[in-house]
């Protein structure tokens, strides 16, 4: 293989497809049509002696050697688009598209806030928000599939960049009118109703702790600190009960609904709750040590000007919910 006779403009697309894992959305991404992707990606084939993509109804599944190529690829032409000189970021005008990773709870009070800001100062900017419950998280950004990840991470490769949003601490959602709700709870509340939890991830994916490692980053993989709950229990020889456990926290306030349950969540989407739903909350009967907040990007995006201002409307939006809980 003879690499200084392969087009730049076949690394391109290689880099569009591996991404889009689809022809037509790689070819409207490079402005070329169909046949132009299939053809350059044809070449590249030949070029690598190596199929890189099969068809697969899941769409374009990589092969190994794709998956080997695409992280030192796409750090590639990150370099060249810096070296050459990329244009002066302008929020107000440009069309950029970010895509942020993020549970449906910090999508609901943190993301939210900041695309409402971010539809007046930058109105032609598209967010698109993908789950950061997946498995493979940590390697969707180092491909550069995902350039922010929001969410509560207990280890952080070095590869990765790290900013601090704050911390949620966490206290009890119940129906208005529960037994409790007119007294300050107690222990022995949480072994007597039934508890309703969010996992974000459970032992089937390797959870320890209470975190997935995956690749270097340890994500959470519970919505609420299990660990000190059952310590806590256990000092009164308590027990809890896990009635229902979902996968969704933003189906909490439905499932409270004409029951007994009781539900442990980050104080932010408690004052969510009790906004839009027939829920009430209380304090913790124990203290927990609260559960940083944190945004995650890779460090080849450290010096982009885009990048750089999507963190800092994440931060903004991160400092006005931490206003909210004072």
């Amino acid at each position: 293989m003879n690499v200084e006779r392969i087009d730049l403009n076949l690394l391109r697309v290689f880099d569009a497809v591996f991404e889009e894992r689809n022809l037509l959305r790689a070819g409207h991404r490079l402005h070329l049509s169909q046949s132009a992707v299939s053809h350059a990606l044809a070449r590249l084939r030949e070029a690598l002696d190596d199929e890189l993509f099969v068809r697969t109804s899941r769409g374009m599944e990589p092969t190994a050697r794709a998956l080997a190529m695409a992280p030192g690829l796409r750090q590639s032409l990150q370099r060249i688009h810096q070296t050459l000189g990329a244009p002066r970021f302008d929020a107000a005008h440009s069309a950029r598209r970010f895509v942020v990773a993020a549970n449906d709870h910090l999508t609901a009070v943190l993301v939210a806030r900041m695309s409402r800001a971010i539809a007046v100062s930058a109105p032609h900017i598209d967010v698109v928000v993908r789950p950061s419950t997946r498995i493979d998280l940590a390697e969707q950004i180092d491909v550069g599939r995902i350039d922010l990840a929001i969410g509560i991470f207990s280890e952080v490769p070095q590869r990765f960049g790290a900013m601090a949003l704050g911390q949620h601490d966490e206290v009890i959602v119940m129906r208005r009118g529960h037994p409790i709700g007119r007294r300050r709870a107690r222990l022995a509340d949480l072994a007597a109703y039934p508890l309703l939890t969010v996992s974000l991830g459970g032992q089937e994916e390797g959870a320890i702790s209470g975190f997935i490692v995956e690749r270097g980053l340890a994500r959470q993989s519970e919505m609420f600190d299990r660990h000190a709950l059952e310590q806590a229990l256990a000092r009164e020889s308590l027990l809890p009960r896990y009635r229902v456990t979902v996968a969704h926290a933003l189906a909490i306030p439905m499932l409270l609904r004409e029951t007994d349950m009781l539900s442990i969540v980050p104080r932010p989407l408690a004052g969510e709750f009790v906004q839009g739903a027939p829920v009430a909350c209380a304090e913790l009967p124990y203290t927990t040590p609260g559960m940083a907040v944190r945004a995650v990007w890779h460090q080849r995006n450290e010096d982009d000007a885009g990048h750089q201002w999507l963190r800092a409307e994440v931060a903004q939006a991160a400092a006005a919910v931490a206003a909210l809980q004072r």
